[in-house]
């Protein structure tokens, strides 16, 4: 994942895009690609495109690398943060089999 990671980077950087990498049009760009990804799915959630669905997630992921590098966050500690609380939300003898808000748990 590292070598992905670094590869993205070396793009952003030899275009010298990072100048536009405010987390504001980043935090733009995510919701904007994370709606194409929706877009995939509209009127049809079996018939999908799987290779536009895949280009629209790694556009998503791309711009959420992109992000975590302007807020100058670790990826690795920020998601691990998350579902420590996350797994505190949802024990599993509660959560198990059931999608209902950990406040209705």
């Amino acid at each position: 994942m590292e070598n992905t990671i670094n590869r993205v980077r070396k793009f952003r950087t030899d275009r010298e895009w990072n100048q536009f990498h405010s987390p504001s049009n980043l935090a733009k760009a995510i919701s904007i690609e994370a709606a194409e990804l929706l877009e995939e799915f509209l009127w049809d959630n079996e018939n999908y495109n799987k290779q536009n669905v895949e280009e629209e997630l790694a556009d998503v992921m791309v711009y959420c690398l992109h992000m975590a590098d302007a807020l100058n966050v670790d990826i690795n500690e920020i998601i691990n943060k998350k579902m420590d609380k996350n797994e505190k939300k949802y024990p599993v003898e509660k959560a198990k089999g059931n999608s209902k808000k950990y406040t209705e748990l």
